[in-house]
C-alpha cells in the first residue's frame, strides 16, 4: 500500500519516516518532492569498471545552472536526508522532470527499509537541460512493507553528500 500525502506527514510527525529537513510544502498527493544539493558529479573515466572504484570529479551547481548534456551519467545527492524502518522509499523523478528529458535515479528506485542517508541520483539527460541547486528534481513515495523487517546496513548507509558507484565492494 502506498502512502498517502496525510499519511506520509502523519509519519513523518510520529518519526516512522525520517526527513530531514523536512518541508510541509512539499507534501503532495501521495509523494514527498525531493530537492538536489549544490553539488554534482560524474565519472572521469570514459570506460567505467565495476571491479575498479571510478574515480569521480564533483563540482558545485552555481546559482546560474549546470548543463546536463546526453553523452554522461550525472550523480547529485539529495538536499534532504531520507529514511524509515517502518516504509520502504521509492524514488521517481517528477514528471515535469521527465518532461523536460532527465531520467532521475534511473533504475534504482527502490531505497532499503533501514537506510538514513542523503540518497545520491543518477541523472541522464535526453538533450542538453539546465538544473539549479536546490531544485525539486524527484519525488518520494513510500510503501508499507509485508513481512518480517530486516534493516538495511549495506555500503551505502549513512551516506552524506553523493556517492559514487560502490560495486567494486561486490568483488572482495
Amino acid at each position: 500500500m502506498i502512502l498517502t500525502g496525510n499519511e506520509i506527514l502523519r509519519q513523518v510527525e510520529q518519526g516512522k519516516i525520517v526527513i530531514t529537513p523536512f518541508n510541509k510544502e512539499n507534501i503532495t498527493t501521495n509523494s514527498y518532492d525531493i530537492s538536489i544539493g549544490n553539488e554534482i558529479a560524474f565519472y572521469e573515466d570514459k570506460i567505467l569498471d565495476p571491479k575498479k572504484d571510478n574515480p569521480i570529479s564533483k563540482v558545485p551547481i552555481l546559482d546560474e545552472g549546470f548543463v546536463l548534456t546526453p553523452d554522461k551519467i550525472y550523480l547529485v545527492g539529495t538536499y534532504e536526508k531520507i529514511g524509515s524502518d517502518f516504509f520502504v522509499p521509492i524514488c521517481k523523478g517528477r514528471s515535469s522532470t521527465a518532461r523536460l528529458g532527465i531520467f532521475v535515479h534511473i533504475t534504482a528506485d527502490i531505497i532499503d527499509l533501514g537506510s538514513h542517508a542523503h540518497w545520491t541520483l543518477q541523472l541522464r539527460a535526453v538533450e542538453s537541460v539546465k538544473i539549479y541547486p536546490f531544485m525539486k528534481l524527484a519525488q518520494a513515495t513510500f510503501w508499507k512493507p509485508i513481512g518480517n523487517i530486516d534493516l538495511y546496513n549495506g555500503k551505502y548507509q549513512g551516506s552524506e553528500g553523493l556517492v559514487g558507484s560502490k560495486f567494486f565492494l561486490d568483488f572482495q
